[in-house]
């Protein structure tokens, strides 16, 4: 990630409303200049982290940090409003992943991956317990990260609201339910939602979804990585929209 080091330059980055990933504090930091930092960092929902100097030092590109450290994302966040517009002006395809509670770099950049190689209009994450982007995200990405939207929300439930008053059905990956992608129409503008590696989705995001697919699991295997999954039912959804285009 690119580090932006020294009071001033964060200062200067939070009131931009830069994509910042977390801040670095060294312990004894204190004063107003670090209260104005707490202050938008907390606005901005952006966590900061006391730690030791010497391992700001060690991270530090420049010799006078400060005590301070910002880490940016590799690249910047798109609002969701923008991608919206793009849709609806016939730029992107209507088709949206979002990400719940995906921790793991590798499976969020290969999730990049598989969304900018079908078409996907964004990505979107939360900022709350889901990884952000960062070097290793990218790197998974193989370069897809420069092509494909992403959008952090604070609120995922609230977007995927949004979502549905701009006219998208919303479909939710769900090893238990009844239906598998097969049966359901996934032409149309459609964001297909993705829970945690562990957990799957949260309770509040499912009971925003209009359904829930799974995918036919007829090995001795549970279920997919998320990953895996996102590449199948986006790979499904491409096949559908395919097939209607011919007719």
């Amino acid at each position: 990630m690119e580090t932006i080091e020294g009071l001033r330059p964060v200062l200067e980055a939070l009131k931009s409303e830069r994509d910042i990933n977390k801040i670095l504090v060294a312990r004894e930091m204190r004063g107003k200049q670090m209260e104005k930092v707490r202050y938008l960092a907390s606005q901005q929902n952006i966590p900061i982290l006391t730690v030791d100097r010497k391992k700001l030092n060690a991270i530090s590109n420049y010799r006078n940090n400060q005590g301070i450290i910002a880490l940016a994302a590799p690249k910047s966040y798109v609002p969701l409003e923008n991608v919206l517009n793009d849709i609806e002006r016939g730029i992107r395809e209507p088709l949206l992943v979002l990400l719940e509670g995906v921790t793991d770099p590798q499976n969020f950049g290969a999730i990049l991956r598989v969304a900018e190689a079908v078409g996907c209009s964004g990505v979107i994450i939360g900022k709350h317990r889901s990884v952000p982007l960062t070097a290793a995200v990218a790197k998974a990405s193989a370069g897809a990260v420069e092509h494909i939207p992403v959008v952090r929300v604070t609120n995922l439930a609230q977007s995927m609201k949004i979502l549905k008053e701009r006219g998208f059905w919303i479909a939710g990956m769900d090893p238990e339910a009844v239906n598998s992608v097969y049966s359901y129409d996934l032409t149309g503008p459609l964001a297909i939602v993705l829970g945690s590696e562990g957990k799957g989705m949260g309770p509040k995001v499912a009971s925003y979804c209009d359904f829930t697919v799974r995918l036919p699991m007829l090995g001795k295997t549970a279920s997919l990585n998320v990953a895996s999954a996102a590449a199948a039912v986006l790979y499904e959804a491409v096949r559908q929209r395919k097939k209607q285009q011919k007719e």
